[in-house]
């Protein structure tokens, strides 16, 4: 299971890293279950990514109180504003289809809002 855990934690971690320069892909959430994996396979990796300069301190607040930044949740909302948008104009969804894309991204939008913040 050690391996597994080493396996997923460094997919995740690539996953995240692709996700830095993606607007489309989100980092943290990768590089939180990345920590999770290491957590169980390799202490060293697992401290990296907590004493990581850049994403050390959003993975600390979310492993000791579930907290998202501010900034990050003002990115959620604009990143994912400039999602639908695109979706909506350059697909020309159906109301149906609008309306559960819609429903998929403010569930979204409304966990990241319900957690505590920094």
């Amino acid at each position: 299971m050690r391996r597994l855990y080493l396996a997923l934690g460094l997919a995740c971690v690539a996953t995240g890293f692709v996700g830095a320069f993606l607007p489309v892909l989100p980092t943290t959430p990768f590089l939180i279950l990345a920590a999770a994996c290491f957590a169980r396979s390799s202490p060293r990796l697992e401290r990296w990514l907590l004493d990581h300069p850049r994403f050390g301190p959003a993975l600390r607040a979310w492993r000791e109180h579930g907290a998202i930044p501010r900034s990050a949740k003002r990115m959620a909302l604009i990143g994912t504003s400039l999602g639908f948008a695109v979706f909506w104009i350059g697909t020309g969804p159906g109301p149906a289809v609008t309306a559960g894309v819609a429903a998929l991204m403010l569930t979204g939008l409304v966990y990241v809002f319900s957690r505590p913040s920094l």
